[in-house]
């Protein structure tokens, strides 16, 4: 379609005021501490901006009010579930990490349990970051092939290399920075549209609040505890251990508290990143309801192909092109955007910061030196990017793809959870225990991930897991700290923390 020359005019100003800011800090990232933790210049609230903008992403601006159009609420109870990660989190992993000589989520494990632990957790993390960012890239492009008739590929190579550039160029500061802006103009672009959404029914926004819970539309799904469906205890609990994982092993957030000024600051920024989330998560939700409100009062507006409850995910992206005034698509589609972007130059920025601490200067040059430092983090972020783009062109033609990269995210990642959990609280746990309970930890979690899949056959039946997916995190975190706990209390010595 052919965009009114506003919207092209406030999309093309997003673009490269986003590229043309973030690149300006490269004057200010002149050694490798500038570029991985800012020199301790960074204040507190745009630290919690860029958590807030890490937890939202464009499938989360997109895909949260297809949720909410097409059921009810009960995806909201994940975002429930955050302030119960974030208190953890100050209380234990804050002061931790804080504590530690280190940038690296990762250097604690090897005090703990020696440097398998730590090559594995950090191998694990970049593998989820390059699925991270190849998915990110490509379900970023395909709402704007269905907006705009933009194509896939190109879409995904511009804004990975947009995104590359600045990174690459400023460093955290620039990813920080840049973060915040990005989350302002998101908050922006989801306000206007539902603003607009509520003022355009017939009765204004008290119409949407009696459709809404008319049709039950305000669910957070059913209070029952069975956990082979997504019920509000299931969502809870997942979510639970989702952002456990985010605040306590995710390089993402954890370079985040290493690079504020002081604890203080840093307890700051994970609460106010946190907490930021819950109301704009709301927001989405709202959209999702008031675009039910608005078609079921004006079911001619909307075309007769997503009438079908299968295409809900893209009546959101029908309104911004269809139903907003000119000017508003602009600041949605940039808002879109944004919530892609900001995830990406989070990734390359921590995962460029795991190969030079984690793996360079540990088995390639221990006492390099500044210029060997940045060369390597240029190199590592541009290799990162280049990686993601390169799986998000893939993507186009395996889409099923993306659902195994996303159980492999699942996989690794809860390997690591479990892993922090038992060197931090299960103090007689050893090296031998920990890898007996990673094992066992991964297995439950394969099992529970694949077995519904591929378990298929009248003889396998009975070894597939009944229990929901969301749940594979959690048993498997807790199988890996179960068993290493059960194994060091039986077999072990008692050892510091």
């Amino acid at each position: 379609m052919t965009l009114p020359v506003l919207d092209i005019v406030v999309i093309i100003l997003y673009m490269v005021g986003t590229v043309g800011f973030g690149a300006s800090f490269y004057f200010r990232s002149k050694s490798s501490g500038d570029f991985t933790t800012g020199g301790g210049r960074i204040p507190a609230w745009v630290l919690g901006m860029s958590i807030f903008a890490t937890f939202v992403s464009s499938i989360s601006f997109l895909a949260l009010p297809g949720k909410a159009y097409q059921s009810d609420w009960n995806s909201f109870v994940f975002s429930l579930s955050i302030p119960f990660g974030a208190l953890v989190a100050v209380k234990f992993f804050v002061p931790l990490y804080r504590s530690l000589n280190s940038i690296s989520a990762y250097a604690y494990l090897e005090t703990r349990f020696g440097s398998w632990a730590r090559v594995y957790a950090s191998s694990c993390y970049l593998l989820t970051q390059f699925a991270r960012c190849g998915s990110i890239l490509f379900l970023l492009a395909l709402p704007l092939n269905a907006l705009l008739g933009w194509d896939i590929a190109l879409t995904i190579i511009g804004t990975g290399m947009l995104v590359m550039i600045y990174s690459m160029m400023g460093g955290i500061q620039a990813v920080v920075w840049t973060d915040a802006v990005q989350g302002i103009i998101l908050i922006g672009g989801a306000l206007s549209c539902l603003l607009i959404l509520l003022f355009s029914l017939p009765e204004g926004p008290t119409q949407m609040f009696s459709i809404g819970a008319a049709d039950h539309k305000f669910s957070l799904g059913s209070f029952d505890f069975n956990f082979t469906e997504s019920t509000f205890w299931v969502i809870l609990i997942y979510g639970f251990f989702i952002n456990l994982q985010n605040f306590g092993i995710d390089q993402n957030y954890v370079q985040r508290y290493i690079t504020a000024k002081s604890t203080r600051d840093a307890v700051f920024s994970t609460w106010f990143g946190s907490l930021m989330y819950l109301p704009v998560s709301l927001l989405f939700f709202l959209i999702g309801t008031s675009l039910y409100a608005y078609y079921k009062v004006y079911p001619d507006r909307l075309s007769a192909e997503l009438h079908n409850p299968e295409m809900a995910d893209r009546v959101f992206p029908y309104f911004i092109v269809d139903g907003l005034p000119a000017g508003f698509t602009g600041l949605l589609i940039a808002a879109i955007l944004a919530a892609g972007m900001s995830t990406v130059s989070t990734s390359l920025n921590s995962g460029a910061t795991i190969i030079l601490t984690d793996f360079y200067k540990r088995f390639v040059r221990k006492d390099a030196s500044e210029k060997a430092s940045m060369l390597v983090l240029y190199i590592a972020s541009g290799a990162i990017g280049i990686i993601g783009i390169g799986v998000a062109l893939a993507m186009i033609r395996v889409k099923s793809a993306l659902d195994a990269w996303w159980a492999l995210s699942s996989i690794f990642s809860g390997g690591m959870l479990g892993l922090l959990l038992l060197g931090y609280f299960a103090r007689t746990a050893r090296n031998v225990h920990a890898k007996l309970g990673v094992v066992v930890g991964i297995l439950v979690i394969c099992w529970m991930s694949l077995s519904p899949t591929y378990f298929t056959s009248d003889g396998w039946v009975s070894f597939r897991s009944t229990l929901h997916t969301n749940l594979a995190i959690v048993i498997g975190t807790i199988a890996i700290f179960v068993v290493g706990f059960m194994a060091s209390t039986l077999f072990g010595k008692k050892a510091s923390r």
